[in-house]
């Protein structure tokens, strides 16, 4: 069987840092068996073995960073072993050759370096660094105690994890950086680490960027600069969608099945228009505007550090009840670090929800290569008129649009938020 490499979990990955190991070297696996946590440009994720047979070999420790395609374990079958001295040689052989190149030196001048002791002496010392950072990569640890070592000055071989098999954690870092402050306030000066040159009188700590926040951060700037943005909003009556959501409740929905939210509604009636008006499902391609058959949905689901967007793909082609069990299905599974790729790659355009938290409006920015982003409100109770020219409470919801200019005009996006409106103020339409 082959050697197992970094797989390329997102179209923009470079390369992996592998989180952690739910299998050890020879252990017997199965084809679709969870055996590694891989932190990607876009999510941490877990990793299912290729194929059956038994770990061997793991070449990356966990914590490591490998480009994608390098060789990270090896998965034989029954009897087979893997090329053990071929991997232990490559490491070898690149840490030994400054070693080889100075010990070619004419027999006279090794005779004056092995006499220079006093000076000389000091070169070999400072290998010794090598095996000290090998055994502190070798410590079990989570990505984020390494980030708070490396922040608070800890050694991370100095600190007893309290995690599975030993893991070091966040917690046990600060714990053992208190302890060192505590020595040092006994008198100990020399057990205080200093503060690192890097950190800004004022700051608190200096945060790595995780490969996700990288990303986004470069999606953002990617998006903004070269993307013209512009913002349609819209106030809808909310009043019928919470009857409709009541109506369903009282009904005895969710006796054996999940219930149905507004968001649910929201994401149906934002397929439902984009079908009414094509137009706005596609996206900028360099000389041309290339307009999509099938609605691809992006729900944007909040998640540790990040961000990610599960498509929905034909969502067009799909019931309200659909949508409502994969919208949750996605969603728990971005969460827990179960998606495959392709299930958060791609999308026509994308719906973001953030009044769940409480926020009134808001605009996104645009996912590129998509045309478009809706930025969902929270309903909120108000004051309103009705048709008799009388005060009543009434519900509002806040919908603002963002569209590239290149794809979408003012006119083109207004009717597909009067669209969207309709839908949303019938919603038994939905139900159809």
């Amino acid at each position: 069987m082959p050697e197992v490499q970094m797989p390329k979990l997102s179209d923009t990955m470079t390369e992996g840092t592998l989180v952690s190991w739910k299998k050890k070297k020879g252990d017997k696996v199965s084809a679709g068996e969870v055996i590694a946590e891989i932190e990607t440009d876009k999510a941490t994720m877990e990793w299912e073995s290729p194929e059956d047979g038994t770990l061997t070999e793991i070449y990356v420790e966990e914590g490591g960073k490998v480009n994608v395609g390098d060789k990270i374990a090896f998965i034989g079958g029954e009897g087979e072993e893997a090329p053990k001295k071929e991997e232990k040689k490559e490491p070898v052989t690149t840490e030994k050759k400054p070693q080889a190149e100075t010990e070619k030196p004419a027999p006279a001048e090794k005779r004056e370096k092995e006499t220079a002791s006093p000076q000389e002496k000091k070169k070999p010392v400072e290998p010794s660094a090598s095996p000290a950072r090998t055994e502190e990569a070798r410590v079990k640890a989570s990505p984020v105690a390494r980030r708070v070592a490396a922040e608070l000055g800890v050694d991370l071989a100095s600190v007893k994890g309290t995690g599975p098999e030993g893991r070091v954690t966040e917690t046990d870092v600060r714990v053992a950086a208190k302890s060192v402050a505590a020595v040092a306030d006994r008198g100990d000066a020399k057990a205080q680490p200093k503060p690192a040159p890097s950190i800004k009188a004022g700051e608190g700590a200096r945060i790595q960027l995780s490969g996700m926040r990288k990303i986004i951060a470069q999606r953002l700037v990617e998006s903004l600069g070269p993307v013209p943005h512009f913002y349609l909003t819209i106030e809808i009556n909310a009043a019928p969608l919470m009857a409709a959501r009541e109506e369903l409740k009282s009904a005895g929905e969710g006796a054996d099945t999940a219930k149905i939210t507004v968001n649910d509604f929201v994401l149906k009636a934002a397929v439902q228009a984009a079908v009414k008006v094509p137009r706005v499902n596609a996206s900028f391609d360099g000389d041309a505007i290339v307009q999509y058959a099938d609605v691809d949905l992006g729900i944007a689901v909040a998640i540790e550090d990040g961000l990610l967007t599960p498509v929905i793909r034909a969502a067009q082609n799909k019931s309200l009840r659909e949508i409502s069990e994969q919208v949750k299905d996605l969603a728990s599974r971005a969460r827990n670090k179960r998606m495959k790729p392709e299930e958060f790659q791609g999308g026509t355009f994308t719906v973001s929800n953030l009044g769940g938290m409480g926020i009134d409006s808001f605009s996104a920015v645009i996912n590129p290569p998509q045309g478009f982003i809706l930025a969902i409100g929270k309903v909120s109770k108000v004051p309103v008129i009705d048709d008799g020219d009388q005060i009543v409470l009434g519900h509002r919801m806040s919908i603002t649009m963002s569209c590239d200019h290149r794809v979408i005009d003012g006119a083109l996006g207004a009717e597909y938020l009067k669209e969207l409106r309709h839908l949303l103020e019938n919603p038994a339409l939905l139900l159809l």
